[in-house]
């Protein structure tokens, strides 16, 4: 393989995930150490973020990460919400339980692929 082939860029960009964790982690904590940005649990609101991302990095588009991917990039947000008093509690639960069913809804669209997981593969059946 070529060090252009598609699987060697698919392969840097993977070994980038860490690093950029890593430095984004230390960006937020020392803003927040300097006082240029309000305490906030970097580690779970990266985290989450990160999860939503991944979901589509691993897996692509479809009935799943369309979900998954989505619920868990708005959570990050809303958590910095709540983080930073912005927002209450009492109000994040009530928003991630409709942010869930609307994209439940729109996972219902035939337009969008069930993941591969979840695809039958037709029996092959021998004439014997």
């Amino acid at each position: 393989m070529s060090p252009t082939s598609p699987a060697s860029s698919k392969s840097s960009k993977k070994t980038l995930i860490l690093p950029l964790l890593i430095i984004s982690i230390g960006s937020g904590w020392l803003l927040t150490t300097l006082e240029v940005m309000p305490g906030l649990n970097w580690i779970w609101v990266l985290g989450l973020a990160i999860i939503g991302l991944l979901a589509f990095a691993v897996s692509g588009i479809d009935k799943s990460t369309v979900v998954m991917g989505p619920f868990f990039l708005i959570a990050s947000c809303l958590s910095v919400l709540r983080q930073t008093g912005q927002l209450s509690f009492d109000v994040e639960v009530p928003i991630l339980v409709i942010v869930i069913g609307v994209l439940l809804l729109i996972a219902r669209s035939k337009s969008i692929p069930l993941p591969e997981w979840m695809v039958l593969e037709p029996e092959n059946k021998t004439a014997g």
